[in-house]
């Protein structure tokens, strides 16, 4: 039978409140795997619990199955619209909110929907979310779902691959770790130069009061997380599996710290799950999404940190890039990401605070030259005073007129510019005219 999705006799029977939201949604984070575009914009129309409770169904009577969605659209069908006119109802919401395959597009999201319940049937046998609950509560954790208080909203901007619930240890509140973020991907065989700029990236952000996301591995995640740690400030770290297991091994310890100054450990999978490579990369949608921008530091040619870029580009949010030398293949992906223009350059963490932050607050102001670069005298002059400063004297005083000729400027304005030159001491009334005033080294133009 086409419509027959396990084996006959198999009828897992619920042994938790089907009807409870909290549950179902964590019921839900176990029978579907993350960014499951079809479980998404099930639930989405139908609701957490109807949606699972329909499962349960379909797997009891798979033709009744089917016939319960195709009547969500003749519910709200007008009387005497054409069979073949879109409906209304929840199933336009379904087809509305499901991404649709070009193959079958005539089909409708219901084939969709039928075909997904052959991945979901086999993990309802034994399924019973209060067990993850309960391991959760023990370890100090919540679960949150879209509507509590500390639910990041950002993340529903994934749609119908949004996460369904999200297993948080450390600090719930995730609506304001989410509110003022920036995301520090990068390689785990990363550099020296890569660990060095990325622990000054988390460090100077953190100062600035943004909360440091990245996705706990090592190598460039772990510097992230480190940087922001010896600031003071928040970190959020997105697991690949559950959070009862942290992992990487090696990063225990760190994640650890993370939970007890203020941060979180975030999985969209519950406990007990196991991460994997689809994971880990189904997982970069969600750094992406909760962040207000993401930057890269360093990342080779097909490094995963790249999903994380390019799916916050699709998301409209800001992305920057640190460049590394062009001789390294560390940094091949970063400068592919500003060949592409998908980022722009940044350098430090002054430049990725005036990307992601707010324009009054957070926007550069003009400021001295880097370390170990000297001011010009002329730095701050506007191109009048340039111009009537270049053509002075060192020694002697200068007339207006020759001054004005030398500098190729009218009297007036030549006699303007010399008036704010002295005010600012680059300029001074000698006998036979004007002169040139280097001004000590570290003074500025007022």
């Amino acid at each position: 039978m086409a419509d027959r999705v396990v084996a006959p006799g198999s009828h897992p029977e619920p042994v938790f409140d089907v009807a409870d939201d909290r549950l179902a949604r964590a019921a839900w984070c176990r029978i579907a795997e993350p960014g499951d575009e079809v479980a998404g914009a099930l639930v989405r129309a139908l609701g957490a619990a109807e949606a699972l409770a329909w499962v349960y169904d379909a797997v009891r009577e798979p033709a009744a199955a089917r016939s319960t969605l195709a009547h969500l659209g003749e519910q709200a069908r007008p009387p005497g619209a054409p069979a073949e006119r879109p409906a209304p109802g929840r199933r336009a919401v379904l087809a509305g909110v499901l991404p649709m395959e070009p193959e079958r597009e005539r089909q409708g999201p219901v084939p969709r929907v039928l075909r997904a319940l052959g991945r979901w049937a086999p993990r309802l046998e034994g399924l019973d979310p209060r067990r993850e609950l309960h391991v959760l509560e023990r370890l100090g954790g919540a679960f949150l779902v879209p509507g509590d208080p500390g639910w990041p909203a950002r993340v529903d901007d994934l749609g119908p691959a949004a996460p369904l619930g999200l297993w948080v240890r450390g600090a719930p509140d995730l609506a304001a770790a989410s509110r003022r973020s920036v995301a520090v991907v990068g390689a785990r065989a990363c550099t020296d130069y890569g660990r060095h700029v990325t622990g000054e990236l988390a460090t100077g952000l953190a100062g600035r009061g943004f909360t440091v996301v990245s996705g706990g591995a090592y190598g460039i995640d772990a510097m992230a997380h480190r940087g922001a740690l010896a600031a003071d400030g928040p970190t959020v770290a997105f697991l690949a599996g559950g959070v009862d297991r942290l992992y990487p091994a090696g990063n225990v310890e760190l994640l650890r710290t993370v939970t007890a100054s203020g941060g979180a450990v975030v999985s969209e999978v519950p406990p007990g799950s196991v991460p994997s490579r689809v994971r880990f990369l189904l997982r970069n949608r969600l750094i992406a999404a909760f962040s207000g921008a993401t930057v890269v530091v360093e990342a080779a040619w097909r490094s995963g940190s790249l999903s994380t870029a390019a799916r916050a580009a699709e998301l409209s949010r800001p992305v920057g890039v640190v460049p590394g030398p062009v001789t390294s293949m560390a940094s091949s992906g970063c400068h592919r990401l500003l060949r592409d223009g998908t980022a722009v350059c940044v350098t430090d963490a002054a430049e990725v605070a005036e990307l992601a932050g707010e324009l009054g607050r957070d926007a550069l102001q003009p400021g001295p030259p880097p370390d170990g670069e000297r001011a010009a005298p002329h730095d701050g002059l506007d191109e009048v005073e340039t111009r009537a400063w270049d053509a002075l004297p060192l020694r002697v005083g200068r007339p207006v007129g020759s001054v004005a000729r030398t500098a190729g400027l009218a009297v007036p304005e030549t006699l303007g510019a010399l008036g704010r030159l002295e005010l600012s001491g680059h300029a001074e009334r000698v006998a036979g005219g004007w002169r040139r005033v280097v001004p000590p080294e570290g003074a500025g133009s007022a």
